[in-house]
């Protein structure tokens, strides 16, 4: 398994996992609209970071992360970091692609300086988060349903 930052080359198949990610979380937006005008410009514009497993040279996982600044679409603790998607296809969990990709984030945050960091973990997902050192609190995020997991680095 390999882990690199996003490519020219890997936005193809980035954009088909992030399709079939928003699929299983069961969300009705219009993923290219999404991918578009949010994802890969707030990539482009170095506001958010994605980095892909890979295996053989094709994609299989993707992470998402960001230092919340005012300027991002998605701030919710500025100067915190965040863990904000986090995917691995199907046939290829249960190998620690997940807490691979959640501790290259995760490295690149600390190597920022910054010193917290946040998940919002889909439903079902908080233990991986608690066995990544993640602790749940009692903070209830209205946009995503779910509350706050914070981790110090």
């Amino acid at each position: 398994m390999k882990i690199c930052r996003l490519s020219a080359a890997d936005r193809k198949a980035f954009c088909a996992l992030f399709a079939e990610y928003y699929q299983e979380l069961g969300c009705d937006e219009d993923i290219d609209h999404l991918l578009d005008e949010y994802v890969l410009a707030d990539f482009d514009a170095g506001l958010l970071d994605i980095a892909v497993a890979q295996e053989r040279g094709a994609a299989f996982g993707f992470v998402i992360w960001q230092t919340d600044r005012a300027e991002n679409d998605w701030c919710l603790r500025e100067g915190m970091g965040t863990v904000r998607e986090l995917f691995v296809a199907p046939s290829f969990r249960g190998r620690g692609t997940g807490s691979t990709l959640t501790a290259f984030a995760e490295s690149d945050i600390a190597a920022a300086g910054v010193a917290h960091i946040y998940v919002l973990p889909a439903e079902g997902t908080g233990s991986f988060f608690i066995a990544r050192g993640y602790a749940p609190s009692d903070e209830w995020c209205e946009d995503t349903g779910c509350y706050f997991f914070y981790k110090k680095l």
